[in-house]
Order: C-alpha cells, then sequence, then structure tokens
C-alpha cells in the first residue's frame, strides 16, 4: 500500500492518515457476516433463554450461510 501522508484539516479531522487496504479487506468481510447473521431474527433479538442455545444458534445459521455459499461456489 502507499505511504501514510499526515494531512491535517482542522480541528475536525477529514481523511484518514493511513489506509490499509488489506486490513479493511478483513474488517468489510467480518462486517457482512455479522449482518448474515443478524438477519436472522433469533440471533438478532436473543430470545434464547441460555448463552448455550445462543451459541447453537450461531452455530446453525454459520453452517446454513457457509452451505449456501458453497453450492454458489460450486454451480
Amino acid at each position: 500500500s502507499a505511504p501514510c501522508k499526515d494531512r491535517r484539516r482542522g480541528m475536525w479531522g477529514g481523511r484518514p492518515t493511513c489506509h490499509d487496504g488489506d486490513l479493511y479487506k478483513e474488517r468489510n468481510t467480518v462486517e457482512r457476516l455479522i449482518n448474515k447473521l443478524k438477519a436472522w431474527r433469533g440471533i438478532a433479538t436473543r430470545y434464547d433463554k441460555t448463552p448455550e442455545s445462543y451459541l447453537a444458534g450461531l452455530h446453525l445459521r454459520a453452517s446454513m450461510i457457509w452451505i449456501n455459499d458453497l453450492l454458489k461456489a460450486t454451480g
């Protein structure tokens, strides 16, 4: 990536002083996965009574997302 340049634009900041493209890609991937998980209503609202059942719901939803992505990639 390009070297960081410090550009001051007043007291309100402006552009970030540095941009790491690889870090942004990883962060974007994680944020998209979290949004896919939260699209499932049971996880978004935490209806589950125990942490174990909440974690089981996360695993179930993550498995469903993974299988859908595999099916899209193969065919």
